[in-house]
């Protein structure tokens, strides 16, 4: 039986017994006008973070959600997009899409706005979407890519990209880990399947996205998620699990590489009212400017004494340098 086998044990059962310590969420449920979310699935949310933000949904996207969990944030998106079948949820997870159905039935009862139909069920796999090419505005996935190995990520990734329309954006929510696991640890499948022992580093997750052609990676939250303890886990050091908040662009992608913003900002100080690197980067005096890490980069390569460079915050909320 592969770790994808018992992934989807694992599911079933949360489906068929929800399970509210599956994962653990960072996020307050969205609070938004005329929004009731069904407490069934605030109970069956899980996800390690959100991928449900309004900047990403404007003008009606089609929108595509991959391992429907409860419903929750499918019906967040539809939401946005109160149209019949605007929303596609995929799951390969049989038990986990009826439970998803009768959970549309309570979310009806409780929201004049929403019909079930908004949201268009289907049964597949991530790494073979049964989703046309460049049909979808937003693409999401919530705790679900950190479960796969290297290969299969590479596949799920790359379906992703190809599903997506030119600057189209997949939105994700994954636990990740800068410390290095032990090989009992990465090959407990259950551990995997709990999203816990698959988790990446930053830096490997967004290459990753990168490699798959997305041009602009935009990293939108970092917070605390989980520890593995020498008491419950095999392992013999504390390891500390964070989850992310990512959006990959498909961006063509720039000749000097990827756009990959991680919270960082210049702040000009000089003595004129702006300076322009010439490279379509103004930075107005003392206006801080979001900009990318290659840009702040090549910035800092100038070596001028006027301009101010914050550390990755780890946090990028739009604007600045691209």
């Amino acid at each position: 039986m592969s770790y994808l086998d018992t992934t989807h044990d694992v599911y079933k059962e949360a489906a068929l017994t929800p399970d509210v310590g599956l994962c653990c969420t960072t996020n307050p449920i969205w609070e938004l006008p005329g929004l009731k979310i069904p407490r069934i699935m605030q109970e069956m949310n899980y996800g390690c973070g959100s991928t449900v933000h309004a900047r990403d949904l404007t003008n009606n996207p089609k929108m595509l959600y991959v391992g429907v969990g409860g419903g929750m944030e499918l019906l967040q998106f539809a939401y946005f997009n109160r149209n019949k079948g605007g929303v596609i949820g995929l799951d390969v997870v049989d038990e986990m899409l009826e439970a998803s159905r009768k959970n549309f039935k309570v979310a009806e009862e409780q929201n004049d706005w929403f019909k079930s139909d908004f949201v268009d069920l289907r049964k597949g796999d991530a790494m073979n979407l049964p989703v046309e090419d460049n049909s979808i505005d937003v693409a999401a996935q919530n705790c679900l890519f950190n479960i796969f190995k290297s290969d299969d990520l590479k596949k799920a990734i790359s379906e992703m990209y190809r599903v997506l329309k030119p600057h189209g954006r997949l939105v994700m929510s994954d636990p990740t880990c800068e410390q290095e696991m032990n090989d009992e640890l990465r090959n407990d499948e259950r551990l995997r399947a709990l999203c816990l022992s698959g988790s990446l580093s930053i830096a490997d997750y967004v290459k990753a996205l990168t490699d798959a052609g997305f041009g602009t990676i935009e990293i939108r939250a970092r917070k605390p998620y989980r520890i593995l303890d020498p008491k419950n886990y095999p392992t013999e050091e504390l390891i500390y699990i964070e989850s992310i908040e990512v959006a990959a662009i498909k961006d063509p992608m720039p000749e000097d590489g990827p756009c990959i913003f991680t919270g960082k900002a210049a702040i000009y100080y000089g003595d004129e009212d702006y300076f322009d690197d010439g490279k379509g980067h103004t930075l107005l005096k003392n206006q801080p400017l979001a900009i990318c890490d290659k840009t702040a980069a090549a910035l800092e390569a100038l070596g001028r004494n006027d301009i101010f460079f914050s550390p990755s915050t780890y946090h990028y909320d739009g604007g600045g340098c691209c």
